[in-house]
């Protein structure tokens, strides 16, 4: 067995699998394997035909991941060569699709003669999604095996399409129920014996009417659903390539378009989205072979919004919840809640009725802490006031079995404090769901000062089991995405003070492209949230400077959407942020109260304003160890805040601009003369990088 590759016979036919785990990636020496198993089987006159597979459950996940930017993910043999390989062999070679088959894995099996497939196995071309384009003939292939229209549709999307749908096409020549290898082998024969010509995609000339109305308007659809993103036009491109020029001609476009996207920014960004998601579930310090506990059932304490939409992420995995409440009515109304929105699904197509059934099962309400003694996990889900936390932690204590896990869902208080209410510190950790909780994707997983390393590896476990992406934060104040959107909206605030409008700000900041400006995020989450913590810190910081415009507003009753009235007023039944002019009126009367002549205040101005503080707070975090790495921040940006994917996170944007840049910008807003000099201070990690030119994610 070559590393990567194991090469066997199964009579006359020789089987190279494909063996890398864990997704087989084409690494340079699963790539050199493969090749060589070719030549191999070319070789050995008692073998008629070849079988390309992967082991486990799938065929190949593409390019092998730890080769990004190393000499070894352009070194010969490339996947080029490999797939040239496959194609001049002269002996049938029969692609067995097992499971799952994407990117460089379907460019590979698109290389083959023939493909056979197990029901159920996805198939994908998802290199958009990393901002490039399949680089091995996947835009010039596969418009020759399954049309121009769905080739573009799934290289635009990069969406997973079941190989089944394809059969009868190009892409697919056969469906086989039981073990795809035998069945790949038993039509390897078919095909020797038959003397079926040796089917090469490259062959098949592309015969498309009106093919550049077609393209221009898939380019016009793009335009509008990915104009920040430059990867599906060039997509389009590919494939308009593959339509009017020879085969040789489009794949040599193919490889220039894909260079060009590969220098994009945009690029950039998403590449580093993709890596930073998978190294947030590294934790250093905690061994390897660090040990989950087993989680088989969970409680929830707490059926108000958060608590309900925490107890459907286990019910929705599979995992029965046992959900605490103080009153019969209070937990009637969350049990409501959860019946509701599995039935909103339902009705919307999301879910099958059995599945919703399913789900609503696993679930006992209780009003009896005793009825938590089997939980594996507990997750306490009340009111955000630590005195009443500190009580139901004092209760679990003594209700929840030895073992057991015990979070808090708090959003910005002192996990130690809560987990001192216990005998057991080192079972108590946060997890820091966001809201909605059954949508939201992020989840903080809060690391306490005694929390044990077999309890992170549980949480973090468990996250995965409930589809979200989990980050470690150590415990401060509103950990890492709170902390940070606080002095968001500090200067989203001081900016109206000054003369931006609410609008204004919001328009910047979409532009920009955040998913929601500052004041309309307010609205949606409720001000009195805001206001409350705002309480919080005037007794604990009194020197911290806010201001009280906010205030004002929650004095008024303006909570947001749920009032009808905020930063802007909605109508009964309807989300459209209407502007007010009452809210005018209060802002124009807080400026005269504290002496401030409203200027004009361009977008730049904002967003620099806005996202700066965003971007020295996740500096001061870094170097607290409150995160693990500047890649975390950034996930926590960009799956909890809305901030721009195609921009990476706070942190990549302030590498792409440049840390001596963000300093020299940052002292220039010091000399705003409303500004407090010492909230511009850089962070003394953002100041060294800058003086050593060197970036957060170097």
């Amino acid at each position: 067995m070559t590393s990567g590759v194991r090469y066997g016979l199964h009579g006359d036919i020789a089987v190279i699998t494909l063996d890398n785990p864990p997704v087989n990636g084409l690494s340079h020496e699963t790539r050199s394997g493969l090749v060589a198993g070719v030549d191999r089987a070319l070789a050995d006159a008692a073998v008629i035909a070849i079988v390309v597979t992967g082991a486990g459950r799938l065929f190949s996940g593409g390019a092998d991941i730890r080769e990004f930017n190393t000499p070894k993910a352009l070194a010969e043999p490339t996947l080029h060569t490999v797939i040239r390989t496959v194609e001049a062999a002269t002996k049938p070679v029969v692609a067995a699709v097992g499971g799952s088959c994407v990117g460089g894995g379907l460019e590979l099996a698109l290389g083959c003669h023939f493909r056979v497939a197990s029901p159920g196995a996805p198939v994908a071309l998802p290199e958009v999604k990393l901002g490039l384009l399949p680089g091995a003939g996947g835009t010039q292939r596969l418009p020759r095996a399954i049309g121009v229209e769905a080739a573009l549709n799934m290289i635009v999307t990069g969406a997973n399409v079941d190989a089944a749908r394809f059969v009868g096409t190009a892409l697919i020549d056969e469906i086989v129920e039981g073990d795809v290898v035998e069945g790949a082998c038993a039509f390897a024969r078919r095909a020797v014996a038959e003397r079926r010509p040796l089917k090469r995609l490259r062959d098949i000339a592309l015969d498309y009417p009106n093919a550049d109305g077609y393209f221009q308007f898939a380019r016009n659809t793009v335009a509008t659903v990915a104009k920040h993103l430059p990867a599906p036009a060039k997509c389009i491109d590919a494939v308009a390539a593959a339509v009017a020029m020879p085969f040789e001609t489009g794949l040599r476009h193919e490889r220039e378009l894909f260079r060009q996207l590969l220098i994009t920014p945009e690029s950039r960004a998403l590449r580093h989205a993709f890596f930073a998601e998978r190294a947030a579930s590294r934790i250093p310090g905690v061994a390897a072979d660090t040990r989950a506990r087993n989680v088989a059932a969970v409680a929830v304490i707490g059926a108000g919004t958060m608590g309900t939409g925490i107890a459907m992420n286990f019910l929705s995995a599979g995992i029965p919840v046992t959900m605490l409440e103080a009153t019969q009515d209070a937990l009637d109304k969350g049990v409501a809640t959860i019946r509701r929105n599995y039935q909103s699904s339902v009705a919307k197509g999301r879910l099958k009725d059995e599945d919703a059934r399913g789900a609503l099962a696993l679930l006992a309400p209780t009003l009896r802490y005793d009825d938590l003694r089997d939980a594996d996990l507990v997750v306490e889900a009340v009111f955000e006031e630590m005195g009443l936390k500190e009580q139901v932690f004092r209760a679990l204590d003594e209700a929840a079995k030895p073992g057991a896990v015990l979070a808090t869902n708090t959003s910005t208080l002192d996990v130690n404090r809560i987990a001192a209410a216990t005998r057991r510190p080192q079972d108590v950790l946060g997890l820091h769901f966001f809201s909605p909780a059954n949508v939201m994707k992020l989840l903080e997983v809060v690391r306490g000062a005694k929390t044990a390393d077999d309890v992170l590896v549980t949480a973090m476990a468990v996250a995965k089991r409930v589809r979200k992406t989990a980050v470690v934060s150590g415990v401060c104040d509103g950990f890492i995405g709170n902390r940070m959107i606080e002095h968001y909206l500090r200067q989203a605030l001081f900016l109206v003070e000054e003369g931006a409008s609410p609008r204004e700000i919001d328009k910047a900041l979409e532009t920009f492209g955040m998913a929601m400006g500052p004041f309309r995020m307010s609205d949606l989450a409720g001000n009195d949230v805001g206001w409350r913590i705002r309480k919080r810190r005037y007794a604990e910081r009194p020197q911290m400077r806010y201001s009280r415009i906010a205030d004002r507003l929650c004095e008024e009753g303006r909570f947001g959407q749920k009032t009808g009235a905020g930063w802007y007023r909605y109508e009964s039944g309807r989300r459209d942020a209407i502007a007010d002019p009452a809210v005018d009126a209060l802002i124009d009367a807080c400026r005269k109260e504290i002496g401030i002549a409203p200027r004009r205040i361009g977008a730049d101005e904002i967003v620099d304003r806005c996202v700066l503080a965003l971007i020295n707070e996740g500096a001061r975090l870094l170097e607290e160890g409150i995160a693990l790495r500047a890649s975390d921040i950034d996930v926590v940006y960009l799956t909890g805040y809305g901030f721009p994917l195609w921009r990476g996170g706070p942190m990549l944007y302030a590498d792409m601009q440049g840390p001596y840049n963000v300093v020299r910008t940052l002292r220039r807003l010091a000399d705003n003369p409303h500004a407090d000099p010492s909230f511009w201070q850089p962070a003394p990690l953002l100041a060294r990088l800058a003086a050593e030119g060197k970036t957060f994610n170097a």
